[in-house]
């Protein structure tokens, strides 16, 4: 095995540990993704915005990656909606479907390696199915099958939780005790997606199907699970045993899970209502500002979602705008000394950088990183003798290329969306305020906002925005 030397709190045991490559130098990542009954909000976003950005960062480090996410597309909630909707459920599941990879798709991240779907998978969840039988894990009762929680002695080990304080999660009038949970739910009348079993016609349960989905895709004992802390129990926690006690070995080496987003203080929630529609967000605020809006807090922090949130994550986004704007200004008056102190700060930024991301993904530590090598590209950029032009176009490629790690590549390229004339006045207002000429730096300042932007003073230099 390879060890990437990045290491991951695995919420099975409560501790970092390393995180190693398989034995063919793949990482896998399985994570949960939606349940396809109507559009999906800013919190569902927050783990497919977490493990692509992973992928990425060890992608770019040298690592092949092999990352899967489910959809699962039959459901209690999908038959409710397409009966309101006046639609077959397998139908309405395909449109809310192909409206999730359209949403996601806005943020730019690219895709999942494969994304499956529960309705292409029942062959392997019955298959699935029929080994925890085998193993007196799983019996039938009256066209449904159930697991056993209490011939699984490991069960409660994920969530943490003894088995005597667990409550009942899944009703069920034929279980043989009430902790027992559903692997085959027998057709229900008004069901109108089923498929035949040994146990009689229905439909997989909620939590073999990302057992069964996960094997099929990445096999067993693969490297990374992960999903929503709200996943932990019961849904992975009954992931686990039914994967473990199918086979006998470990489903995942580290359990990864992110935070939820909050909205008023309460957690987002589609069946509350409490939520903020990614496409709504989208369209409202570029992708590389949900993308910092989510990163700049850690994946383990619970995360506000507000207005004012986007807001400072735009600004984020301005920050490394605004040095790239410098970086070219620079480029059109460069000097012929390299600078030390850049170069010193170019060498601390990359060591920084991939020693916070290595950290238990620690992506704030890593724009902290990067905001330290901003301060020093506008120091360098804005002094009286400008770095020479190899030195300032090396560290506009390696802060484009980190940005790039984070999803973010995209700013070096969104810098250049100011006008020419726009950052000339910019540059005329710094000029004035240099030489204490406040009247004409005024001037200058009014003008930008006459042409809708405006100009904010920070201790890292001028930074500019468009105004909403």
């Amino acid at each position: 095995m390879t060890d990437t030397g990045m290491r991951v709190l695995n919420t099975l045991g409560r501790e970092k540990v390393p995180l190693e490559a398989g034995a063919d130098g793949v990482v896998r990542i399985y994570f949960c993704g939606p349940t396809v009954y109507g559009p999906i909000h800013i919190g569902n976003a927050r783990p497919y915005i977490v493990f692509s950005v992973l992928k990425r960062y060890l992608t770019r480090r040298g690592y092949a990656v092999k990352l899967v996410s489910n959809l699962t597309d039959v459901n209690d909630k999908i038959y409710d909606a397409a009966r309101r909707a006046g639609v077959p459920s397998i139908e309405f599941a395909e449109h809310c479907g192909a409206e999730y990879v359209a949403d996601t798709n806005r943020l730019g991240l690219g895709r999942p390696d494969l994304e499956p779907k529960v309705t292409e998978s029942v062959p392997e969840i019955i298959e699935l199915i029929g080994s925890l039988i085998d193993r007196d894990l799983a019996y039938a009762a009256g066209g449904d099958v159930y697991f056993r929680v209490r011939a699984f002695p490991d069960y409660g080990q994920l969530s943490n939780r003894p088995t005597d304080e667990l409550s009942e999660t899944d009703p069920g009038a034929g279980k043989e005790s009430p902790l027992d949970f559903a692997l085959w739910k027998g057709r229900k009348a008004v069901e109108d997606t089923w498929w035949q079993s040994p146990w009689g016609p229905g439909r997989p349960g909620w939590h073999i199907e990302c057992s069964a989905m996960a094997e099929a895709a990445l096999g067993r004992d693969f490297e990374i699970h992960g999903g929503g802390i709200d996943l932990v129990f019961p849904h992975h926690e009954n992931e686990l045993a039914q994967s473990e006690g199918a086979h006998g070995g470990r489903m995942a080496k580290a359990w990864m899970h992110n935070e939820m987003l909050e909205l008023g203080g309460d957690k987002m929630s589609k069946s509350d209502g409490n939520i903020a529609l990614l496409r709504d967000v989208l369209d409202a605020w570029p992708a590389e500002t949900v993308i910092a809006f989510m990163l700049t807090r850690h994946y383990r922090s619970k995360l506000p979602y507000s207005d004012s949130e986007l807001v400072e994550a735009e600004r984020v986004c301005d920050r490394f705008r605004n040095a790239f704007r410098a970086i070219d200004r620079a480029l059109g008056a460069a000097g012929e000394r390299t600078d030390p102190d850049l170069a010193a700060a170019l060498v601390s930024c990359r060591m920084a950088f991939h020693a916070a991301l290595d950290d238990d993904f620690n992506t704030p530590g890593g724009f902290g990183a990067l905001f330290d090598l901003v301060r020093g590209i506008n120091r360098a950029c804005e002094g009286a003798v400008r770095p020479p032009v190899g030195q300032l176009q090396e560290v506009r490629r390696e802060l484009s290329s980190l940005l790039d790690m984070l999803g973010l590549g995209g700013l070096a390229a969104a810098s250049a969306a100011i006008p020419p004339e726009i950052s000339d006045l910019v540059a005329e207002r710094e000029a004035a305020r240099a030489e204490r000429d406040f009247a004409r730096a005024d001037a200058a300042r009014d003008s930008l906002l006459a042409h809708g932007y405006e100009v904010r003073d920070t201790p890292e230099g001028p930074e500019v925005t468009r105004r909403s």
